[in-house]
Order: C-alpha cells, then sequence, then structure tokens
C-alpha cells in the first residue's frame, strides 16, 4: 500500500440533490484547477468529475440529500477526485452496449483517469479517481 504525501491540499463543496448541482460541481472542479495551475489534464478531470457527479445525482443521493465532490491534490504531483453519496448500491463498469445512450460514464472514467475506485462511508459510498502528475 502506498502511503500519500503529507500536506495535500484539499477542497471540498456539498451539492443539494438538483439537476443544476453537475454543473456547479464542474464550475467548482474548474476553478480549483486553475487555481493550483492545473491545466494539462483539466478536460480529463472535468469529463471524469462530470460523470461521477450525475451518477451520485441519478443513482446515489436519496430524496431530501445531495453529495459532495472532495478535490485532493498531494505534494507529488497527484490529483484525486471523491464524489461522496449517501446512496445504497454497488457500482461498477456496466457492459454497455455500443448503441446504448446511457450507462458510459464510469467506462469514460476507467478510461481516462489513471485510477479509479469505490470506497465505503456510512451512509453510501465514495467514487473516486486519480490522475498522475506529469513533471
Amino acid at each position: 500500500m502506498n502511503a500519500q504525501p503529507q500536506h495535500p491540499h484539499t477542497r471540498e463543496v456539498f451539492y443539494r440533490r438538483d439537476r443544476r448541482s453537475v454543473g456547479h460541481a464542474r464550475e467548482f472542479t474548474r476553478q480549483t484547477l486553475a487555481d493550483w495551475a492545473m491545466t494539462e489534464r483539466s478536460d480529463d478531470v472535468l469529463l471524469c468529475v462530470s460523470e461521477l457527479a450525475t451518477n451520485a445525482l441519478l443513482h446515489g443521493a436519496p430524496p431530501g440529500r445531495g453529495f459532495a465532490v472532495r478535490l485532493t491534490l498531494y505534494g507529488d504531483g497527484v490529483l484525486r477526485a471523491e464524489v461522496h453519496d449517501s446512496g445504497a448500491g454497488k457500482v461498477h463498469a456496466p457492459d454497455a452496449p455500443s448503441d446504448s445512450e446511457h450507462g458510459r460514464g464510469l467506462l469514460l472514467v476507467a478510461a481516462l483517469a489513471d485510477k479509479w475506485g469505490v470506497g465505503e462511508r456510512n451512509p453510501g459510498k465514495i467514487v473516486w479517481c486519480e490522475f498522475e502528475g506529469r513533471r
């Protein structure tokens, strides 16, 4: 198990269960990446956060609840994006048919991020992805 370097930068925002929240999460991510001068993979990060936030909104945030987006930049340049929700259920990359209009979000995350996974929280889960620093 690799320990993350000390003294990370972290920002987190909670969003209500509202269709506009995905856009707000994307703008929060865009602003945070700009503040941290991370431009090299910003399009990939923005797309992944958008997909994870959309999944949380549609499948992970029960009525009356919401979801949180947490961005952490570690000293070695690794950026970790997490989406926390309180919904039940398992998360896995589906086998979406090629003509399907749904079910590709986690496939995109898996393709664009260097790592991704799911962690537990009570209640709910954390879906995360990481982007290695390019120095």
